[in-house]
């Protein structure tokens, strides 16, 4: 398939009609319309096509957490704070770490988190989401992090959810977590964290895991 390049259409300068019929002026209005309409079926003809929605820039947002993260306490609802964006269009990462939405739309919101627990027995986390401080509905997912294996062998999963739902402009863009028990590396205590993993070398090379990793992707204007 030959490479198409979309640039858009502009409309074309008319010629003005002069006050007599005349034919080199016709053909040039001909010519400047038979140009426009062909830059119009060009794009059209592309974006319709096969693998059409290449040519589409929709707004969206991919970051990730690159540190540890530790709840504020046992049941203490804590924010899950992105400090790094992979891709954005349409969002800004606020500094408090947290996506705030340019469009009016549908959303789809996806998130996986680096859970480890660092206790003898396993603990349950929940995570949900809010916009504006307001929660939303359908949002909250429940994990259960295993108890660890032994004190330097940590239970671990990867928690992940999916969840559409619809976002105004200027919506603030919140993924809160909480734990019943708590890790606090200062006391110390056994409990639950979100752990970062550097990335390795030795055994093997493979990239870093993000304590968080998150995105918001633009599905469809809201409903009229």
């Amino acid at each position: 398939m030959a490479k198409v390049t979309l640039r858009p259409s502009k409309a074309p300068n008319l010629p003005l009609a002069p006050a007599v019929y005349d034919t080199r002026q016709q053909e040039q209005l001909t010519n400047a319309l038979r140009l426009y309409f062909a830059q119009i079926d060009n794009d059209w003809q592309a974006i319709l096509g096969e693998d059409g929605s290449q040519y589409l820039q929709t707004p969206h947002i991919a970051a990730s957490a690159n540190a540890d993260q530790i709840a504020s306490g046992n049941d203490v609802p804590t924010l899950v704070a992105f400090d790094a964006v992979e891709s954005i269009s349409g969002f800004t990462l606020d500094p408090g770490g947290y996506a705030v939405a340019g469009h009016d739309g549908v959303y789809k919101i996806d998130y996986s988190l680096q859970l480890a627990n660092t206790d003898n027995a396993s603990h349950d986390v929940f995570v949900w989401l809010q916009t504006n401080g307001i929660l939303v509905p359908k949002s909250s997912s429940r994990f259960t992090i295993p108890a660890r294996k032994s004190a330097g062998v940590f239970g671990f999963i990867v928690a992940y959810s999916s969840i559409e739902f619809e976002i105004s402009k200027d919506d603030e863009i919140r993924l809160w977590w909480a734990t019943e028990t708590a890790y606090n590396p200062v006391g110390p205590v056994n409990g639950v964290y979100m752990e970062n993993i550097a990335a390795q070398t030795s055994p093997y090379a493979r990239p870093s895991n993000p304590s968080a990793v998150g995105s918001i992707n633009f599905v469809s204007r809201l409903p009229a």
